[in-house]
């Protein structure tokens, strides 16, 4: 990270210190990494998974702990896609990867229809590519690239089209029980990483399966956030800082509240 800094502007140094105060926050608040930890960095080619393995880089080589990283892609078999990319880019900055060759995007276009979000299914067959790997390969934790943006989007779209105040979780275990996946970017801001990306000119790889799709849920969402930020700075940060405060007795859950056996406190009548 030194080396990277020294060719920065003083802004953009100032932008990358915060970015990694960030994650480390993030990191010690949900005791994400820990002494021994063999993490799983999942690099889809975006900005997001790009300033995510810088972050972590740069934490390891500081870090009270030791913990090793290894940078892992699933290539999706997608019509031109630029498989020397990743491989390129990973040598060049010595980092050990590995990529999954897996058909996932055939098997996508031939069980949705043409219109039809391809979002969920891809993520279950990429997902399951990725923790066959993990499970073989002796990883501990699966850092994945969402940041504060994706999990306040995905609170609305839980809202709005599930019926459920759910959102993504710092930190979580995997529904089999086997892995533990985080969000070191939980934290960061999506405008602060598309900055940082810029500044660092990643190698970007745009997704052709479902990026090219319009209308969809979470872009419609995205642009409300935008259009209530621009109104109201903060407002976003906001909603994630609520996401952070639950108050379980001021909802309506009666399994996360005793809502049943609530009772006034007996009157103490003084002498």
């Amino acid at each position: 990270m030194s080396e990277v800094l020294d060719h920065m502007s003083a802004t953009q140094r100032r932008l990358a210190a915060r970015l990694r105060g960030e994650v480390g926050k993030a990191i010690d608040d949900y005791r994400m990494i820990e002494a021994g930890d063999r993490v799983m960095v999942c690099l889809s080619g975006g900005k997001d998974s790009y300033t995510l393995l810088d972050m972590l880089l740069s934490l390891q080589r500081s870090a009270p702990v030791r913990f090793e990283l290894v940078a892992v892609n699933l290539d999706q078999k997608q019509p031109g896609f630029p498989a020397h990319v990743l491989p390129d880019y990973l040598s060049s900055i010595g980092v050990p990867f590995h990529i999954i060759e897996q058909d996932t995007y055939s098997v996508v276009k031939r069980l949705i229809p043409e219109g039809r979000t391809m979002c969920s299914l891809c993520s279950r067959m990429r997902r399951g590519a990725l923790y066959r790997y993990a499970a073989e390969n002796g990883i501990t934790k699966v850092a994945l690239g969402h940041h504060r943006d994706d999990i306040v989007e995905t609170l609305f779209l839980n809202l709005f089209h599930g019926g459920r105040l759910k959102a993504m979780a710092p930190k979580l275990k995997s529904e089999d029980g086997r892995h533990i996946v985080i969000r070191p970017l939980a934290y960061v801001a999506e405008r602060d990483i598309a900055r940082y990306a810029r500044a660092r000119h990643f190698p970007i790889i745009p997704c052709d399966l479902c990026g090219s799709q319009e209308n969809l849920q979470r872009a419609t969402i995205k642009r409300m956030l935008a259009e209530w930020e621009k109104a109201h700075p903060g407002r976003t940060e906001s909603i994630f800082s609520s996401l952070c405060n639950v108050e379980s007795a001021h909802l309506a859950d009666p399994r996360l509240f005793d809502f049943r056996g609530l009772k006034a406190d007996p009157l103490v009548h003084s002498a």
